[in-house]
């Protein structure tokens, strides 16, 4: 199975149980979307909340630390054209970025009173459906979104 992802440890502690959580997750992403891992890939960084701020502010211009950014790399209909028209097989290309803040993830898990396992599966498949070009923005948008997101979480049996 190819791997989907490239992951980068910046400034917290390499984990490879998070690190094989990250890789079913977003393979069961991929698998659900119908996308083919030989076609594309994501970066997702692992930081702290010092780090997600310096990002936060210079990209988004919001100067205080969150749980997940996404950087997608295509317009959603870029993408869907991208994935109905075929991707060179012979190139691999990159989806998007994702940054997720461990600690961030952790106080969250706690302050919702589910796993970190949970937590950090939640917001992978969240910053994955961004780099998909979803949003919750909109009502209507928010809810198409958590049922994508809903449906891969019940796929791998991770629960609240």
């Amino acid at each position: 199975m190819n791997k989907v992802s490239e992951i980068v440890w910046k400034n917290i502690t390499k984990d490879l149980e998070i690190e094989n959580l990250i890789e079913k997750v977003i393979q069961k992403c991929f698998e659900v979307e119908c996308i083919s891992p030989t076609s594309l890939y994501i970066c997702i960084t692992l930081t702290n909340p010092e780090n997600i701020q310096t990002l936060n502010k210079q990209y988004r211009n919001i100067d205080k630390p969150t749980d997940v950014l996404s950087f997608p790399m295509f317009e959603k209909n870029e993408l869907q054209e991208l994935l109905k028209n075929g991707i060179n097989a012979n190139m691999q290309d990159i989806l998007g970025d994702i940054i997720i803040s461990i600690p961030k993830v952790k106080e969250q898990a706690v302050e919702y009173g589910h796993s970190f396992e949970r937590e950090l599966a939640y917001m992978l498949v969240h910053g994955f459906y961004h780099l998909m070009g979803y949003d919750h923005i909109e009502e209507e948008d928010k809810i198409q979104m958590r049922k994508k997101e809903e449906n891969v979480l019940s796929k791998l049996n991770i629960t609240r």
